[in-house]
């Protein structure tokens, strides 16, 4: 796994806390975490897709944002997800863009809690909460 940049040490150990690959990459001067292999709910069409994270240069007191998928996630049944028609070219593959955001709390947030809410926007994107 690639690892371009650093990432604070708590972030790192939210990341291995999950036991999944993950990596950092650089693209152009844009910097990205990468989770590899994580688990979907059973209402996508995929069980597992890779979701990255863009990291802003003055992270952690700016915020983390958005989530980007690949493989681009549908839901099994067919009804569209809202606000994921942007396409976001990330190391030459493009990802799917969930636009969804949260206020920031600086001393609060971290990577570790941005995933969480990631989970929770792909359990409301199937009406589960």
């Amino acid at each position: 796994m690639r690892r371009e940049f650093n990432l604070p040490e708590d972030d790192e150990g939210s990341l291995n806390a999950l036991g999944l690959p993950w990596e950092t990459i650089k693209d152009g001067t844009r910097l990205w975490v990468i989770l590899n292999d994580f688990p979907v709910s059973g209402g996508f069409t995929v069980e597992k897709s890779s979701v990255a994270i863009e990291i802003p240069p003055n992270y952690p007191s700016a915020g983390l944002d958005m989530a980007y998928f690949l493989p681009h996630l549908q839901r099994k049944d067919g009804q569209a997800i809202r606000q994921t028609e942007y396409r976001q070219s990330i190391v030459s593959q493009s990802w799917q863009r969930w636009s969804r955001h949260y206020s920031w709390k600086p001393g609060q947030h971290n990577l570790g809690t941005h995933i969480v809410l990631i989970n929770r926007w792909l359990e409301a994107a199937l009406g589960k909460n």
